[in-house]
């Protein structure tokens, strides 16, 4: 076995010693000729410009074509197959979006191979990686499909009034896989085109206003009619820009225990009824106060029973 003496180890240390100095002297002046080399700064300066460069085409493209989609759809032809204005709406944002991502996807895999990153064996890596997540995607392609058709067979479009499933509001956003709708409250309920079973479009076709008015029975019905029509046939049209027609008494609803009830139709604009019946409800109260139609109200009658004593 050989020992080694104090001399050998000192000696040892010292040759590590001198490489390590070595290392550190050739990567130090490999760092200072890196920094001061005019080529090198050139070179980086030119690739970050590149990417730079790549964003800013991206953006620009995506805000032109968002500018060219909206004016496209802008110019009304005069043609019986013109959309309507609430699918304009729905296809503006859904071709937005899509080119938004084929865009941008586009300027990713140019920044990729600015990095030297083989694109079209990632590509291909993904295309098998899709194929195999297709599969456990089932709901994926489901909504995808469903946001077609809901499209395509213009079920309903951004700015309708729908009620889908449980939700009632207003359709903010139809994209190829889920649907916003925003609510009477400010929620924003987005549900997955493939979960959306029973819709009813309020937007479709023009609204009707149904008013039940409640008369006392001491009220002579046949005069109250009269003068609630003359009142109606002359509504005021910028008031009333939204009612369609003359609203009209069409007769006694019911009898109810302590009032004759009244019902008054008239048709809206869609989704209009609501707001137009409030302001006539307001306005017929003052009718129908100035013209002394008494709306029923609860009225407690006394009884006093005589008794013997009394004469």
């Amino acid at each position: 076995m050989t020992v080694a003496t104090k001399a050998d180890v000192k000696e040892n240390l010292g040759t590590v010693e001198e490489t390590i100095k070595e290392a550190v002297k050739q990567t130090t002046e490999q760092a200072n000729n890196t920094i001061l080399d005019s080529t090198f700064w050139f070179g980086t300066g030119l690739f970050a410009l590149r990417i730079f460069l790549i964003i800013v085409v991206a953006s620009i493209l995506v805000k032109v074509g968002h500018i060219l989609i909206r004016r496209s759809f802008a110019i009304k032809l005069k043609s019986p197959m013109r959309k309507t204005e609430r699918r304009e709406k729905t296809i503006v944002k859904l071709l937005e979006n899509a080119l938004t991502y084929v865009v941008y996807f586009s300027a990713i895999l140019a920044i990729l191979s600015e990095f030297k990153i083989d694109v079209k064996g990632l590509l291909a890596g993904a295309g098998v990686l899709g194929l195999a997540v297709g599969f456990g995607a089932q709901s994926l392609v489901k909504d995808v499909i469903s946001g077609f058709f809901i499209i395509f067979e213009d079920q309903f479009g951004v700015g309708d009034y729908v009620r889908i499933n449980t939700a009632e509001g207003t359709v903010t956003e139809i994209g190829l896989r889920t649907t916003k709708v925003a609510l009477f409250g400010g929620e924003l309920y987005i549900v997955p085109n493939g979960q959306i079973g029973e819709v009813i479009n309020f937007s479709v076709n023009n609204s009707k206003l149904i008013l039940d008015l409640d008369l006392s029975y001491e009220t002579d019905i046949d005069h109250a009619a009269e003068l609630i029509n003359g009142f109606l046939n002359n509504l005021p049209k910028d008031r009333y820009a939204e009612v369609i027609g003359i609203p009209e008494v069409i007769g006694v609803q019911r009898l109810d225990a302590s009032s004759v009830v009244l019902r008054i139709i008239a048709e809206t604009e869609p989704v209009a009824n609501f707001g137009a019946g409030r302001k006539l409800r307001q306005d017929l109260k003052k009718f129908m106060d100035e013209n002394g139609i008494e709306l029923p109200y609860p009225k407690m009658v006394l009884y006093q029973e005589k008794t013997k004593g009394d004469s």
